[in-house]
């Protein structure tokens, strides 16, 4: 797996996410398949009664809105089942909320499987699926006494977007489609310009000398490209931006992004504190956590600007998790 530069992990730190909004969280929540390597708890009744007197937990979430929901989401399930839980937001990167993880300062966090061969493992090999990323990630996992459970169907990593028009006029598939169509002007931010998922990556990986590089600012490329001032953008592939405009996300052919699902990370002396109903809650969770859905609950949270804690309220409560 190729590599993730400091501007990578800045990125996602700093990422506040948008959406579709609220509207139909029930109907998106519709159970992924998930990856067959994972923990896959049969699924528990719910609704039953809460039970008392259980291990208290405490539940951390990184700097931006994805992340936040995430936080909530394990949260508020688990304190339906009886669970006292302190949840901690903003902890901060992935080597900051991992050394919390593993000096007991947290319990459970969503992480990026791909962050975790590359932030913690310094894998630098190119992952072929999201099963061998989760299989390396298990190993890591493993060695430092930490549980991983189920990842979820969405995934949330770099991507190359260009508009739709730009798209047919070359006949734009893939990445590697980029090659031979004259230059061509794309953005991203100046924390991404250099490192192997940057621009120095892309051009090297892919052979792209007729990409001609615009720096802009976090958040301003989707404006950018849809005035027309750019070609290609770097974005997010949740980003629901890419619900609203008229852009068509390449295919990575070449995998140099890897694949990033989110699993939830918790020590194995805490998960052994724990009953068989909260596995079972956050695998059932996470298997409702597809890319429709979390564009959804990122748009409610950063656009609508509703509380992080109310978008995963609505979507726990219309999936009968709460």
């Amino acid at each position: 797996m190729a590599v993730l530069g400091q501007g990578h992990l800045n990125r996602r730190q700093a990422l506040t996410g948008l959406g579709r909004g609220l509207l139909g969280l029930g109907a998106l929540g519709a159970a992924g398949a998930p990856l067959s390597g994972c923990t896959s708890s049969q699924q528990s009744d719910l609704t039953g009664p809460k039970k008392k007197g259980k291990r208290p937990i405490t539940v951390g979430s990184k700097g931006f809105a994805e992340s936040w929901i995430t936080g909530e989401l394990y949260a508020q399930g688990l304190r339906n089942l009886g669970y006292t839980v302190d949840l901690k937001t903003n902890v901060g990167s992935s080597d900051i909320i991992n050394t919390a993880l593993l000096s007991g300062q947290i319990d459970l966090y969503p992480e990026y499987t791909g962050v975790m061969l590359v932030t913690f493992m310094g894998e630098d090999k190119l992952m072929d699926s999201a099963q061998e990323t989760f299989d390396l990630a298990q190993t890591w996992a493993e060695d430092n006494h930490v549980t991983m459970l189920r990842a979820t169907p969405f995934e949330n990593k770099n991507a190359v977007a260009v508009r739709k028009d730009f798209a047919d006029r070359h006949n734009l598939q893939t990445m590697s489609d980029l090659r031979g169509i004259g230059d061509f002007t794309y953005s991203t931010y100046p924390d991404n310009v250099t490192g192997a998922q940057g621009y120095e990556g892309i051009v090297d990986t892919y052979g792209l000398k007729n990409m001609k590089l615009k720096t802009l600012s976090i958040g301003l490329n989707y404006q950018a490209i849809e005035r027309g001032e750019i070609d290609a953008a770097d974005v997010f592939t949740t980003d629901p931006q890419l619900l609203r405009s008229d852009l068509v996300v390449l295919d990575d052919d070449k995998l140099l992004f890897g694949f990033q699902n989110v699993v939830p990370l918790i020590r194995d002396d805490a998960f052994a504190e724990l009953d068989d109903d909260a596995s079972e809650f956050l695998d059932q969770l996470q298997s409702l956590l597809t890319l429709d859905v979390i564009q959804a609950m990122n748009e409610a949270s950063a656009i609508n600007r509703l509380d992080p804690a109310n978008v995963a309220e609505i979507f726990l409560d219309e999936n009968g998790l709460m």
